[in-house]
C-alpha cells in the first residue's frame, strides 16, 4: 500500500517569496507535485495557462465553486482564486506531495478540510525588503502595488490570529529558508 502524500501549504503576503520556495520545493523533494490553482485574474508575462494557473472568467469560476470541484476559494485583490479538489486528492492517494501555494483565506479553508495538511506562512525579512522585491518585479501599477502592501499586514495579522498555520518562517535568505522548510516538511511526513 502506498504511503498517502502529504499536502504542503505555503502563504504569505505577496512578494514574500512563496513561489520561489515553492518551485525549489519541487526541484528538491522528491515525488512532490504543483497543485495549479484556478484564477480570474489577467496572466502576467510568462505565465502559461494550466502550467501557472488556470485562467478562466468569473462565471466559469463561479459555476465550478458552485459544483464543488474547489477545496478552497478566495478573492484576492479583485481576482478569484481556487484549489481544484480532485487532483489535489488524487496526487495524495498516489503518495506524493503536493504543494499549493494560497492566501490565508485559503489557509484557512484547508485547515478545517485537511487539518493534517502542514501549513507553513512565509514572512519578509521587513517591510521595506517586501516594497523592494514588489517593485523589482515591475508586473503592477502603483495602484496595485499600493494594495498589494497595504493588505500584507492585515494578511500577516491574520495568519497569526487565525491559528491555523503551524510554521511562520522568515525568507530572507531563500536557500536557507527552502532548507528549512524541507526540514519540516520532512518532520511532518514521519509523523504520519
Amino acid at each position: 500500500m502506498t504511503k498517502r502524500g502529504c499536502l504542503i501549504v505555503i502563504s504569505g503576503p505577496s512578494g514574500a517569496g512563496k513561489t520561489s520556495i515553492c518551485k525549489a520545493l519541487l526541484a528538491q523533494l522528491p515525488d512532490t507535485v504543483w497543485s495549479v490553482s484556478v484564477t480570474t485574474r489577467p496572466p502576467r508575462p510568462g505565465e502559461v495557462d494550466g502550467h501557472s494557473y488556470r485562467f478562466v472568467s468569473r462565471s466559469e469560476f463561479e459555476e465550478k465553486e458552485r459544483a464543488g470541484e474547489f477545496l478552497e476559494s478566495a478573492e484576492y485583490v479583485g481576482h478569484r482564486y481556487g484549489t481544484p479538489r480532485g487532483p489535489v486528492e488524487q496526487a495524495l492517494r498516489e503518495g506524493k506531495n503536493v504543494v499549493l501555494e494560497i492566501d490565508v483565506q485559503g489557509g484557512m479553508q484547508v485547515a478545517r478540510k485537511m487539518p493534517q495538511s502542514v501549513r507553513i506562512f512565509v514572512l519578509p525579512p521587513s517591510a521595506e525588503s517586501l516594497r523592494a522585491r514588489l517593485e523589482g518585479r515591475k508586473t503592477e501599477a502603483a495602484e496595485q502595488l499600493a494594495k498589494r502592501l497595504a493588505e500584507a499586514d492585515g494578511e500577516i495579522a491574520m495568519a497569526r490570529d487565525s491559528g491555523c498555520y503551524t510554521y511562520f518562517v522568515v525568507n530572507d535568505i531563500l536557500d536557507a529558508t527552502v532548507e528549512q522548510v524541507k526540514r519540516i516538511v520532512e518532520q511532518e511526513r514521519t509523523k504520519s
